[in-house]
């Protein structure tokens, strides 16, 4: 007799890390795991280190090291997107910088037809769930949920003259991006907690893995969901060289933005055409799987240090040993930080509403893979749109599962996007170039002084531009035609099959995404449980108010 759970989980990443506590919560559920990645081993310093992040971000041991297909608008390269194989998920390899959004995105959301249960009001109570925010909680977040917020201390002194800097340039300083008042530039909180990374499966999965009703299986690759008729009620998956079948009441696929579109696709479930040149036999034609792809696209804008206070003598590997036993025994010093710890939103032109620039700021001229520019001591602000009308689309090429799918992001394809993108550059340089800043502020490394004009700045964003990795909605939720799940995240067309995860936002939210992926894991929990949703916090919000401030002027 085949032995059937009443919860599987594909992808123990960051919603599933929370859907594998809460679903666990009744002893009567059993819910089981499945994880293609490897554990997140305590031991392993080179994921619990938060200065060490260019590690996981750059090997295939802890992620699925995807490319893009050439993109035409970026002189035709391929755009490197890792996406977290590990227990965490992309939880474990992330900058740990915890950004909710603008309240305005989930009104977005909210104005599409079936999702008005996800405005901010009814998003926010489920935030302040998750959070435990070490310096306290208040209106805004909360104090005892499972995932620890640090609070950076900001003590490198370019952060002072940052913020001095963005106050003098015309922009305000904000408490908490997070809080009443996005728009403006603070500290970024952090999923750091004793000084290492805290991520989705150690807030959520290891405090409560002694419980006998939640299995996690690991190197576990899940190659289809089994259906029956419209029913889905198992999945296949790989074992070493073998096939097996395990079977489920309920299937939720929490395999991510590129992960959950492409299972669906393998398992019958999208756009019929496509699938049946592929030999796939289909179970429900959904046309907007794999479609809709968002993603932010950034730049470092670089400038060199004219005093050595810049975090440059860190990259000496004689250091390494001090920074790695200030860490490990001392939980201090520079390996106890992102680096990330400020930055901000702004909004490049009046006629936008809220928000649509992000910044970083960091107190090193550096790259994602760890290099750095020739100069030695810099600086460096990572820039980008936030509300880009740019949409590409993900689909599989072949039957076989172990082949990665097509990923087309056509950055830089709308007139919005490259208008936003010159802006962004001009904005930039408006920031730095202030009396705050010029005791510190050297030569311009990247993009250069020489850059001035739109063809210019476009011609770098094409060479330099990277993803910020924020990749989502691949499998959105609503009721129009080109949408895959439903309010409650059931996929449409397909009984007993959930998708909770970046796949399911409509519109990418203001900023980095790690924050509202977690939010959508508590609020599907008491969906699929048929829990009562917890009730809405109806709380004021800046907004930009462009008529008022004319009134004043």
């Amino acid at each position: 007799m085949k032995k059937i759970v009443d919860f599987l989980i594909i992808g123990g990443g960051s919603a599933g890390s929370v859907l594998a506590n809460r679903l666990s919560e009744d002893p009567s559920n059993e819910v089981l795991v499945l994880e293609a990645g490897r554990p997140d081993y305590k031991w392993d310093f080179r994921l619990h280190m938060p200065a060490a992040l260019t590690y996981p971000l750059t090997s295939r041991m802890y992620n699925w090291w995807y490319e893009s297909d050439p993109e035409p608008f970026m002189n035709n390269r391929r755009i490197y997107h890792p996406r977290g194989k590990v227990l965490g998920g992309s939880s474990s390899i992330n900058g740990m910088i915890w950004i909710r959004g603008n309240p305005l995105d989930y009104q977005k959301w909210a104005d599409n037809d079936g999702l008005e249960n996800w405005d901010y009001a009814h998003c926010l109570p489920y935030f302040k769930k998750l959070e435990q925010r070490l310096i306290g909680g208040d209106d805004y977040h909360g104090d005892d949920g499972p995932l620890y917020l640090t609070t950076p201390e900001c003590e490198n002194p370019l952060f002072d003259a940052f913020f001095k800097s963005v106050q003098e340039a015309g922009y305000p300083f904000t408490s908490d991006v997070n809080g009443y008042q996005q728009e403006g530039f603070g500290k970024f909180d952090q999923t750091i907690y004793r000084s290492r990374r805290y991520n989705a499966a150690r807030a959520y999965i290891h405090p409560v893995k002694h419980r006998q009703n939640l299995t996690v299986k690991t190197k576990t690759l899940v190659i289809k969901i089994i259906s029956d008729g419209k029913k889905a009620i198992g999945v296949e998956i790989k074992k070493g060289s073998g096939i097996e079948r395990i079977y489920a009441n309920e299937i939720i696929s929490c395999g991510g933005a590129i992960n959950s579109p492409q299972l669906l696709q393998l398992s019958g479930i999208g756009n019929t055409d496509h699938l049946s040149k592929l030999g796939i036999t289909m179970v429900h034609n959904l046309p907007g799987v794999g479609q809709n792809l968002q993603d932010h696209l950034e730049v470092y804008v670089q400038w060199a240090c004219k005093k050595p206070v810049s975090l440059y003598p860190m990259l000496n590997p004689l250091r390494a040993p001090k920074i790695g036993f200030d860490w490990l025994f001392r939980r201090k010093g520079t390996g106890a930080s992102n680096h990330f710890e400020a930055g901000g939103f702004i909004r490049s032109n009046d006629k936008v509403k809220y928000p649509n620039l992000q910044f970083h700021f960091l107190p090193i001229a550096i790259r994602y893979d760890g290099s750095a520019p020739n100069e030695g001591h810099g600086f460096q602000l990572h820039v980008g749109p936030v509300s880009s009308d740019v949409r590409g689309e993900i689909n599989i090429k072949s039957s076989n599962p172990e082949e990665y799918p097509s990923l087309k992001f056509n950055y830089l394809s709308t007139e919005q996007d490259r208008r936003e993108w010159c802006e962004a550059i001009r904005c930039t340089r408006k920031i730095i170039d202030t009396d705050a800043m010029s005791e510190f502020m050297g030569k311009e490394i990247a993009p250069g002084k020489d850059v001035q004009t739109d063809e210019e700045i476009l011609d770098f964003i094409a060479r330099e531009g990277e993803s910020a990795y924020h990749l989502c909605g691949t499998c959105k939720m609503g009721t129009d035609e080109m949408s895959v799940v439903d309010e409650d995240l059931r996929v449409h067309g397909v009984e007993n099959l959930w998708v909770v995860d970046a796949s399911i936002m409509p519109t990418v939210t203001n900023g980095n995404i790690y924050s509202p992926v977690m939010m959508i894991g508590e609020k599907a929990a008491d969906s699929i449980l048929g829990n009562t949703p917890l009730e809405p916090i109806e709380i004021n919000f800046y907004q930009y108010n462009k008529l008022a401030k004319e009134e004043i002027e």
